[in-house]
């Protein structure tokens, strides 16, 4: 029986950047702490919020460093090391594995993209590298692959292939795959927006964005979800539904450190080719904010 890497919510950190774009380590810290003190339930570093597609080879790795570090035990840490060449990604697999990851994170090869007998090839030889579990990361809006359902079942047969984080969107083509691949086989939200769909599936949490902003509020929605008291949650959810729609209301991470950045974390901006929200954007999602009473 595989046991999941965490159940609950798992927050996909932003990286903040100073004004000269270089990583902010300190502010790091502090959201580390900020997220693990409000519940959170895993850190999950260089992931596709933490701008890990335009950071250096160094840069990722003293991430995933500085992450293990400062988590020092209190909640798993997960990296990022997915990459479209299968080779590059195994040596960063290993590298973090090394510095003491609790789990990997590994999205789908894109650009190139393979098919879905590569992708087998491809998660296998990545997951046969390291002793530790390793998560697929779905989201085909992304990477322009998606993986099937008769290929997940495939790959949740290998031992160290413990789950996916599912952003296709698809709550039909999640139900397949919680009945193909069985309970052990543990499947995370990767959209903050369908956390109690997929948990009433048998879902263990979500992989979030909003957790950035508000750690307990998802992490109890969760926490409800897996209590069984979906009446709750689905309340709890609905109230967040806005904020939810407008961190996305960009290209993810934009809004969130935007928002960030209105509730005085001063993370920074995002990376080229990102750049800032427009005004009217920025407008409507302070506006919900100040609903919500996270920002003045």
């Amino acid at each position: 029986m595989k046991k999941p890497v965490f159940t609950g919510a798992g927050v996909a950190i932003v990286t903040p950047m100073h004004e000269d774009g270089s990583i902010n380590f300190d502010k790091l810290g502090e959201l580390i702490d900020f997220n693990i003190d409000n519940g959170t339930d895993a850190i999950i570093i260089c992931g596709t919020t933490g701008e890990s597609s335009t950071m250096t080879d160094e840069e990722h790795v003293e991430c995933i460093r500085y992450a293990v570090q400062k988590a020092a035990g209190r909640v798993p840490v997960i990296a990022g090391t997915g990459s479209n060449h299968t080779d590059y990604a195994v040596a960063l697999s290993k590298e973090a594995e090394a510095l003491g990851v609790d789990a990997l994170l590994s999205v789908t090869p894109y650009y190139n993209k393979t098919s879905q007998r590569g992708l087998v090839a491809h998660f296998t030889a990545i997951a046969d590298a390291v002793k530790i579990p390793v998560i697929l990361y779905n989201i085909p809006s992304r990477t322009g692959v998606n993986i099937c359902v008769d290929t997940m079942a495939e790959l949740a047969k290998h031992p160290n292939i413990v789950g996916v984080k599912e952003a296709s969107g698809n709550i039909s083509a999640i139900a397949a795959i919680a009945a193909a691949c069985g309970e052990d086989f543990a499947i995370y939200s990767g959209n903050d927006d369908q956390i109690v769909p997929i948990m009433a599936l048998g879902g263990k949490g979500v992989i979030s964005v909003l957790s950035n902003c508000m750690p307990f509020e998802t992490h109890e929605i969760c926490q409800l979800c897996l209590e069984n008291r979906y009446d709750e949650a689905r309340t709890k959810a609905f109230r967040l539904h806005d904020f939810t729609n407008l961190l996305f209301c960009d290209v993810n991470p934009i809004p969130v450190k935007q928002a960030m950045n209105f509730m005085g974390f001063d993370v920074g901006s995002t990376r080229l080719p990102l750049v800032d929200m427009c005004e009217p954007a920025k407008e409507k999602l302070l506006a919900e904010m100040q609903r919500l009473g996270l920002a003045k």
